[in-house]
């Protein structure tokens, strides 16, 4: 990798180090909070200055090389500070969700052995600080705890932007030194340790940044999640390996994130599809359009098509497929210049450095157009799961078993047909899942849609379609049906079942986890 230029060693330090040697009173960060009226705008020096101040900060609380470094913070300023003086003291970073709370934090401030965890003092009504102490006694690794916004000693600034703190000798991050412990979102129910280096991690940036056309004018709308490594890598660590500007919204808010779009002259984001559909929905009710926010990137899940030509038609937007993975970030993207021919259809192709294969049952590749397992190899590819090598999933010549089933198409084009876990086979016959989900949503009535299987004990498996229904529309399991009739859609392939829900279960960064509605399925079956 390093010998084909894939691998640059660099880290967010050199980035940082030509920020303010180049441009330091850019603005690097605007941090908008639901709470505060006015936000907060960091030049690079200032952004630079701040982050100094919680390396000295983390060094004098006993923070050093390779300890792990846990926040649970909202998209706010404190956040890229925080991973920048991570790297500043060769510490790692553990970002994790605002949503978690004791039972998922327990596990992964443990299993990380985390020395130091920062939480907001109050977000969206909840009192993270009272939640954090109730669990110390049973968290033997961590030695402090540190609120943002809190009173007294643990104070965030009390503790980590003091400027009494004299400046000590770190040792900052290498380009091979682990920089980042993520845990996987959920979609299958056991988070595992993902662990990034700077190599792994920034020869994705770097072939992202490639293939968007992306550069230092660019000014970029962080509103998905940055503990996701959506946000973390494209939202956060982009902007400033670009010396650009990152805008981010803490609580999400279509019609704010309009006019945040315009105001800011925000040109580029990313996040899954919902957030599109709400922007084109605040649109048609009224909110402004700005000409110069040109492209999206949609990862998490496949685009619907209708959503594509709606997004282009309302906003001007071209909204691209991408898919990937925690593991080795965004594995194939699709370019803007063909979006509207290719993102309805496919998750784009492999960015530089990047290699795919499709492969069937007995090991083999197969051809063009055949489903199979999708394994990925490359430049972006995770430095293993922590403490859970057994886990890694990676064969003897680096080829990694992505669990997704997927086929190519005659230009390199993946289409990713759901989880290997979500296949439905039904008397011998497999549905295709993804295919009807997308005609599904078609439906002037579905508003969002996921097909799983339920036990059946002659045919193997039936499916059941759980579904959320647009205001003002009904949706019966009769009506499915004769839609999917309508289009053509063989017999056995329509859903027996139909469940309607409030909300479809969604990993914070919109993901759906079909893992759940699995479970919640397995009662319907029959003779099992």
């Amino acid at each position: 990798m390093t010998a084909s230029g894939l691998w640059r060693h660099q880290t967010i330090n050199q980035f940082m180090a030509q920020a303010l040697q180049v441009r330091p009173d850019h603005t690097a960060v605007v941090a908008y909070r639901s709470d505060r009226v006015t936000p907060v705008r960091l030049g690079y020096r200032e952004l630079a200055r701040r982050a100094d101040l919680i390396a000295r900060g983390l060094l004098g609380l006993g923070i050093g090389r390779g300890d792990v470094v846990s926040w649970q913070l909202p998209n706010w300023w404190e956040f890229i500070a925080l991973a920048l003086a991570c790297a500043r003291i060769g510490a790692v970073a553990n970002p994790i969700m605002p949503i978690f709370r004791q039972r998922e934090l327990k596990f992964m401030l443990d299993f990380g052995e985390s020395k130091v965890f920062i939480v907001p003092k109050s977000y969206k009504g909840f009192d993270y600080e009272i939640m954090a102490n109730g669990m110390r006694s049973e968290l033997p690794f961590l030695q402090h705890l540190v609120v943002v916004d809190g009173e007294g000693a643990n104070g965030f600034d009390a503790l980590l932007l003091s400027e009494h703190l004299p400046p000590v000798s770190a040792d900052p991050l290498g380009a091979d030194d682990v920089m980042l412990l993520m845990y996987t979102s959920g979609t299958t129910g056991e988070p595992k340790g993902v662990m990034h280096t700077s190599n792994t991690l920034f020869a994705n940036l770097h072939g992202f940044i490639e293939a968007y056309g992306l550069t230092s004018q660019d000014v970029i709308l962080g509103a998905s999640p940055m503990a996701h490594l959506t946000g973390f890598g494209y939202l956060a660590m982009i902007p400033l390996i670009l010396n650009g500007t990152t805008v981010l919204q803490d609580v999400w808010d279509p019609k704010q994130a309009l006019e945040l779009i315009r105001t800011e002259g925000i040109t580029f984001s990313m996040a899954s599809s919902p957030f599109v559909a709400d922007l084109c929905n605040a649109a048609e009710a009224g909110g402004p359009v700005s000409p110069q926010f040109a492209n999206f990137c949609c990862a998490g899940a496949p685009i619907p098509p209708v959503l594509i030509e709606r997004a282009r038609k309302v906003l001007g937007l071209a909204v691209s497929s991408a898919w990937g993975m925690t593991e080795c970030g965004a594995v194939t993207v699709t370019e803007p210049a063909r979006t509207n021919e290719k993102s309805g259809s496919t998750d784009g192709r492999p960015l530089p450095g990047i290699e795919l294969k499709v492969v069937g049952g007995d090991g083999q590749s197969l051809p063009t157009g055949q489903t199979g397992s999708l394994y990925v190899r490359g430049c972006s590819l995770f430095a293993g799961y922590l403490k859970r090598p057994h886990l890694n999933a990676t064969d003897i010549d680096g080829w990694f078993d992505t669990g997704d089933l997927a086929y190519l198409d005659e230009e390199g084009y993946v289409r990713i047909n759901g989880r290997s876990k979500d296949l439905i086979i039904r008397g011998g016959e497999n549905i295709p899942v993804m295919e009807i989900e997308n005609l599904l949503y078609k439906h002037p009535a579905v508003a969002m849609v996921a097909i799983v299987g339920y036990p059946d004990a002659r045919l193997g498996e039936k499916a059941c379609a759980f579904v959320t229904v647009k205001p003002g529309h009904t949706f019966t399991l009769e009506e499915m049906s004769r839609y999917l009739s309508e289009h053509q859609v063989t017999r056995q392939y329509h859903p027996e079942r139909l469940e309607l829900m409030e909300d479809l279960p969604k990993t914070p960064s919109g993901k759906l986890q079909k893992f759940k509605l699995r479970d919640s399925a397995k009662e319907f079956g029959e003779g099992v």
